[in-house]
C-alpha cells in the first residue's frame, strides 16, 4: 500500500514526483497494482483497450482528511503488460525487468457524476526527452529548444495527444491545466526530469485548438498565478491569456542563392509598419492576415520598397507597448489571425518579391504575473537583483544574460522566426538598453561588471551568440542592431571584435538631419555641418538610415509637422529631406504615414490618415516616394557601395550662405553616378555652378521640386546640363543649373 503521507501530498497537490506512485507498478510480490488520481470521481475501472471488458475496479483511498480522489487495485495475476504498438527503449522504469519494454494494455473508464468518460491514463506513458535532448538543454546548447520544449501535437504507441515540457527548476510541482480537465492543477502533475529542470507528460486526446497554462507551486509551497507557457506556439486574443496547443509550424527550405551579405550592396529600402494602426476596417476592427496580404503588400510594391518591417509580431498582452513587451517569443500575435496566416502573410511578401523583417525583443519583457516574471516562483528568466534585472523606464524585468537556459529560449527563438515562418531578418530592440548596465540609471542604482566596468559583459555575449548562429545556420538572413550610441564595431563580425549585426541603424544622422530641417531656413547657415558631420562616420558602420516610429510620438510631431513654414515650404522641405536620404550613402528606413506626409502623429489605437492622399500635395509626396525607390532601385550608385567612402564624393559641403551642398556617389565600376544637389533655402538659385566628375550631360532624374510632386517646377532648361571645362569646386568640368527653392535634384552622369 501507498504510504499515507504521499496520497496526502498527491490531493493537496504538493507531490514532486507523481509518476512514481501513479500508472502500473509492481509490488513486492510481483502483482500489478494500478493507481490513478481523480478527484471527485465516483468510481474508476481499468478494462481491456480490444474488448472493453472489466481488468479491475479501483478502490478509493481513504485518509485522515477523508477520500483523497487517489483510486488504486490489483490487476488480474493473468494480465501481463501487452503490446499496442511496436517496442520502445527500456525506459519504462517502474515496470519489472523484462516488461519495460512494451506499454500496458489498460484504459480507464472514469464515472464522474454527470457521466462516464473513457480515457487513456497518461501515467502509463514513458519519458518523453530523450537522453541527446536533456543534455542539450541542460547545458543551453540546444539551437532548436522549441523542438522538445512547449505543447507538441503527438502520436506515441497509437495514442494521440499532445505532450507538454516546460522548464522550471525550482518548482515544488507543475501541472498542466486546460479546456480538457477543468482548469484543475490535481488532475495532471507532471513529471520532473532533474538533470535538466524540466517538467513533462503527454496528454492523450489533446488536441490543437486546446487552450492551456501551466499551474506552479514554488519551492516554499506558493501556489503562482497559473503561467502561460514560454514556449507556446499560439495564444488567446487579449485580454485572455491562456496559451493554445498548436502544431509546430515545419521547417520551411532555405531560399537558394541569397546570402545576407548580398544584402549589403543591394537597393534596401524599408516600409515600416505597425499593422494594427497601419489600416483598419470601416468599423475599427484590425485587418486580419489575408486583408493584409491583399492591401499592404501590393501597396509595398506600387511604392516600391524592397523590404517590409513589421514592429513586434510575437504575442503581447498591452495594445499600448506596439509590441515591445511580448509574454511569448514562439507565438505570433492572435490580434490578426491563426499563426497559418502569419505564415501565409510571410509567404505572399516573397510571391511579390518583398523580404521581411520583424521587430525581435530580446532585451526585456513584461512584469505580468501569467508571463516569465518570477517563472517558477525563482527569478528564472529574469535577473534577481532589481538593479540588475529592472529596467527603470519601461517598469519590465530583463533577460538574465549569463543564464544558459535562457540563452537557449533567446537563440532558439530567432532561429524559430527565420526557419519556420521564413522571415528575412530581425530588426532587435534597444540594443543599448543591454549593452550598458547603467542605461538609464543614477550613480548607486547600477551594478558594474566583474572588471567594475558598465559595459554588460553577458549580454554582449548573448549578441554575439545570436549573431554567429543565425549566420551558421541561415547565412541567408540578415540582422539589425537598433543601438542608439557610439559603441564601436555594432555591425563587424565577432571575430573582429563586433556584435555581429549586419545593419546599425544611424541615429546619429537622424537627430541631426531632423534638428537641422525643423530649423527656419534663415538660421540654418548656423547649423550646416549637421548636414555633413554625418560623413565624418558614415563608413564606420554598415548604416541604415531611420525615420522610424519613434520620431512621430510622444510630442515630437509627425515628419511634415517638424518642417517650417508655411503649408507650401513644409511639404517642399519634406520632399527635399526625403530626396536627401535617399541620395545619403546608407540603406532606408521610413514608417508608415511619413510617405503620403500625414500631419498627425502617429497613433496606434487608429488608422492612418488615409483621406489626405485626396489632396494633391499628399499625393505628391507620395508619388515622390515612388519615384526615389523606383530610382533606388536602378541606379547602382545609390546602393552599390553604401559602406564604403569609394561611393562617395564631396563636391561642395561648405556653401554655408546658400545653405547649400552637392556630392556624388559612384557605382563599384564608376560607370553609374549620380550628383546630388540640395538647396534648403527657399531661395531660387540661378546659374548656379558646380564641378561635376567629368564631361558629358547631366540629366535631372529627380528635382523635388516638380509640379509632379506639388512643387513650382524650377529647375534647369531641358531638364539636363551640359558639363563644360570650367574648372571649380577643384574640378576639371563644371555645369551650370537653376537650382530650385527648398528642393534636392538628383542628376545622372551619361558620359
Amino acid at each position: 500500500m501507498l504510504d499515507e503521507t504521499q496520497v496526502v501530498a498527491l490531493s493537496r497537490g504538493e507531490h514532486g514526483d507523481p509518476f512514481a506512485v501513479l500508472g502500473v507498478h509492481a509490488d513486492d510480490e510481483g502483482r500489478f497494482r494500478l493507481r490513478s488520481f481523480q478527484p471527485g470521481a465516483k468510481a474508476v475501472f481499468a478494462i481491456n483497450p480490444r474488448t472493453g471488458s472489466v481488468l479491475a475496479a479501483l478502490s478509493q483511498r481513504k485518509t485522515r482528511e477523508g477520500d483523497s480522489g487517489l483510486f488504486e487495485g490489483s490487476l488480474p495475476e493473468r494480465w501481463t503488460p501487452g503490446k499496442q504498438g511496436k517496442p520502445r527503449a527500456k525506459n519504462h522504469t517502474h515496470l519489472p525487468h523484462g516488461l519495460a519494454d512494451v506499454p500496458p494494455a489498460y484504459r480507464l473508464r472514469i464515472v464522474w457524476p454527470g457521466g462516464v468518460q473513457e480515457t487513456e491514463d497518461p501515467y502509463r506513458f514513458p519519458p518523453l526527452l530523450g537522453e541527446v535532448d536533456v543534455w542539450l538543454l541542460a547545458e543551453g546548447s540546444h539551437l532548436r529548444p522549441f523542438e522538445q520544449l512547449g505543447a507538441h501535437l503527438k502520436e506515441i504507441d497509437g495514442v494521440k495527444g499532445t505532450a507538454f515540457a516546460v522548464w522550471a527548476p525550482d518548482a515544488q510541482r507543475v501541472s498542466v491545466v486546460g479546456d480538457f480537465n477543468a482548469w484543475d492543477g490535481l488532475r495532471h502533475p507532471m513529471r520532473l526530469r532533474r538533470e535538466c529542470g524540466v517538467w513533462e507528460i503527454f496528454l492523450p486526446d489533446v488536441v490543437s485548438g486546446a487552450r492551456y497554462k501551466y499551474e506552479i507551486r514554488a519551492r516554499d509551497g506558493r501556489l503562482l498565478p497559473q503561467k502561460a507557457d514560454p514556449y507556446a506556439f499560439a495564444a488567446e486574443v487579449r485580454p485572455a491569456t491562456a496559451s493554445i496547443v498548436h502544431e509546430l509550424p515545419p521547417k520551411l527550405p532555405p531560399p537558394q542563392g541569397r546570402s545576407a551579405v548580398e544584402s549589403l550592396c543591394s537597393p534596401v529600402s524599408i516600409y515600416e509598419v505597425h499593422l494594427a494602426s497601419w489600416r483598419r476596417t470601416p468599423s475599427g476592427e484590425f485587418l486580419g492576415w489575408e486583408a493584409l496580404s491583399e492591401t499592404l503588400i501590393p501597396y509595398v510594391v506600387d511604392l516600391g520598397f524592397t523590404h517590409i518591417e513589421l514592429l513586434p509580431v510575437a504575442e503581447y498582452p498591452f495594445d499600448d507597448s506596439w509590441g515591445y513587451q511580448p509574454v511569448g517569443l514562439y507565438a505570433p500575435t492572435s490580434r490578426f489571425g491563426a499563426p497559418e496566416g502569419f505564415r501565409d502573410f510571410v509567404s505572399a511578401c516573397h510571391a511579390a518579391g518583398v523580404k521581411l523583417i520583424v521587430d525581435w525583443v530580446p532585451g526585456h519583457f513584461p512584469s505580468d504575473a501569467h508571463g516569465l516574471a518570477r517563472f517558477d516562483g525563482s527569478a528564472l528568466y529574469e535577473c534577481a537583483d532589481p538593479r540588475e534585472g529592472t529596467h527603470p523606464d519601461w517598469g519590465t524585468l530583463i533577460y538574465n544574460f549569463g543564464r544558459r537556459e535562457v540563452l537557449n529560449y533567446l537563440v532558439g527563438s530567432a532561429l524559430f522566426w527565420i526557419e519556420r515562418y521564413g522571415v528575412d531578418g530581425l530588426r532587435v530592440d534597444a540594443v543599448a538598453s543591454m549593452l550598458y548596465r547603467d542605461y538609464s540609471r543614477k550613480e548607486g542604482e547600477w551594478i558594474p561588471n566583474v572588471h567594475g566596468g558598465r559595459e554588460n559583459i553577458e549580454a554582449i555575449g548573448f549578441l554575439r551568440r545570436v549573431n554567429e548562429v543565425i549566420g551558421s545556420e541561415c547565412p541567408w538572413a540578415v540582422t539589425f542592431a537598433e543601438e542608439s550610441t557610439a559603441w564601436p564595431s555594432v555591425s563587424r563580425p565577432p571575430s573582429m571584435g563586433g556584435l555581429g549585426f549586419h545593419y546599425k541603424w544611424n541615429m546619429g544622422w537622424m537627430h541631426d538631419v531632423l534638428d537641422y530641417m525643423a530649423c527656419d531656413p534663415v538660421f540654418r547657415r548656423y547649423h550646416h555641418k549637421r548636414l555633413s558631420f554625418g560623413l565624418l562616420y558614415a563608413f564606420s558602420e554598415n548604416f541604415v538610415l531611420p525615420l522610424s516610429h519613434d520620431e512621430v510620438v510622444h510630442g515630437k510631431r509627425s515628419l511634415i509637422g517638424r518642417m517650417p513654414g508655411d503649408p507650401w515650404q513644409k511639404f517642399a522641405n519634406l520632399r527635399a529631406l526625403y530626396a536627401f536620404m535617399w541620395a545619403h550613402p546608407g540603406k532606408k528606413l521610413l514608417f508608415m504615414g511619413g510617405e503620403f506626409a500625414q500631419w498627425n502623429e502617429w497613433n496606434f489605437a487608429g488608422a492612418l490618415d488615409w483621406n489626405l492622399l485626396e489632396f494633391p500635395l499628399h499625393d505628391g509626396v507620395k508619388r515622390l516616394v515612388r519615384d526615389l525607390n523606383g530610382l533606388y532601385r536602378v541606379a547602382a550608385a545609390l546602393h552599390e557601395v553604401d559602406f564604403d567612402a569609394a561611393g562617395f564624393e564631396w563636391i561642395s559641403a561648405d556653401d554655408i550662405d546658400n545653405s547649400a551642398i552637392v556630392f556624388a556617389r559612384f557605382s563599384r565600376d564608376r560607370s553609374n553616378v549620380l550628383v546630388c544637389v540640395c538647396n534648403f533655402t527657399p531661395l531660387v538659385r540661378h546659374a548656379y555652378r558646380i564641378g561635376v566628375p567629368g564631361p558629358g550631360i547631366y540629366r535631372e532624374r529627380i528635382n523635388t521640386d516638380s509640379r509632379h510632386y506639388g512643387g513650382s517646377d524650377v529647375g534647369t532648361p531641358f531638364g539636363a546640363a551640359h558639363a563644360e571645362r570650367i574648372a571649380f569646386h577643384g574640378r576639371e568640368y563644371s555645369i551650370e543649373i537653376t537650382l530650385p527653392p527648398l528642393a534636392v535634384i538628383l542628376f545622372e552622369w551619361e558620359h
